[in-house]
């Protein structure tokens, strides 16, 4: 039996849209990501019909891309997104994005200027409050008879990429980011997606906090979802400014063990974690009782692409500490950073292992 395979959520933007990606700047320059943020505001508010048909078709190709590799289960590829998190945010009461705030990042690695929650967030009221995942996810899913993956960021890492003018208490913003995702959620599985994944990077780097209350959050994420969905959460341990980048910083590997059996008891079924770029020590997956890890086996920020055999044998080693059933390959993170040429190649090698264990 082949192992299952699956992507974590972007894929390439192509030249032609009319958005850039955030994570495609150099935020070693404070006012790049606020640059990308001011132009997608701009952007959407001047998009026309042939906008929206530029969005599906760059939807269309990177769906038939993951499925011309052999992915099992495709995300939509984020096409719509400036990134993962704040395009969601964009859709929510409480968020400022005209008046951005500057704020150092990722312990230090870069200052960007970022939203700013000023209210209460909520997602809006009335019946077409959260269609806009449910459009994305009708759309994506058009193109495949393979059921389609949609992303939401977490709440742990949305407050981690915006600025907090408003709440004093972070259980409670938490909570609350977490209730108005929910919507959302639940308006996915309503409109009959069947993998829904949300993404928590900040877990692995502020591991008290996931503690404390990120998993509680995560739970009300999913609050009421149906039984026939599959929760995923993604949890990687950090991107890099730039594609071959040796020397960033990552969350220390103990975070995994520290966070796992807490995840493994929560509502989740997937749980998506990297290995490809920098090696776990195996017996992680021993911890993961009942999730099935969504284990990352391609670099999502390397040039190089992995040859087959090694992936194999990887996943082979893998498969010493945890039942073949709950182990599926995927990259280790989104492939936004990489050109379509090299997401592509990554993903055949990634399909041809997984098919040869």
């Amino acid at each position: 039996m082949a192992l299952k395979t699956t992507c974590i959520g972007a894929f390439p933007k192509p030249e032609y849209l009319p958005i850039k990606d955030w994570f495609s700047v150099d935020h070693g320059l404070t006012d790049q990501g606020g640059k990308v943020t001011r132009d997608y505001t701009q952007a959407m508010q001047n998009a026309d019909a042939e906008t929206e048909a530029l969005f599906v078709r760059a939807t269309r190709e990177a769906v038939e891309a993951q499925v011309d590799t052999g992915i099992d289960v495709p995300s939509d590829g984020e096409q719509r997104r400036e990134n993962y998190i704040h395009y969601h945010c964009r859709h929510l009461d409480g968020f400022d994005f005209e008046n951005l705030t500057a704020r150092v990042l990722r312990d230090g690695a870069y200052e960007t200027e970022l939203p700013t929650i000023r209210g209460s967030i909520r997602a809006p009221q009335g019946p077409v409050a959260a269609s806009f995942l449910a459009r994305d996810y009708k759309i994506a899913q058009g193109f495949t008879k393979k059921p389609v993956k949609i992303t939401v960021p977490g709440p742990l890492t949305i407050m981690d990429t915006t600025v907090n003018a408003h709440y004093e208490d972070e259980r409670k913003l938490a909570a609350d980011l977490a209730d108005a995702l929910n919507v959302g959620v639940r308006a996915l599985a309503d409109a009959g997606c069947t993998y829904i994944q949300v993404d928590e990077p900040l877990f692995a780097r502020s591991v008290d906090r996931a503690l404390a209350f990120g998993v509680d959050a995560l739970d009300r994420c999913f609050h009421k979802v149906p039984a026939n969905v599959t929760r995923v959460m993604h949890m990687c341990c950090g991107y890099p400014n730039h594609v071959d980048d040796e020397d960033y910083h990552k969350a220390d590997p103990q975070s995994y063990f520290d966070l796992a059996e807490a995840v493994d008891r929560s509502s989740v079924h997937q749980v998506s974690i990297e290995d490809a770029h920098r090696h776990n020590d195996l017996s992680l997956l021993e911890v993961f009782e009942r999730s099935t890890v969504l284990f990352g086996a391609v670099a999502i920020a390397k040039s190089e692409v992995e040859p087959v055999e090694e992936v194999i044998e990887r996943l082979k080693v893998a498969l010493e500490h945890i039942d073949r059933e709950r182990l599926w390959a995927a990259p280790d993170c989104g492939l936004g950073l990489i050109g379509h040429s090299l997401a592509m190649a990554k993903l055949k090698t990634l399909c041809e292992a997984a098919r040869a264990v």
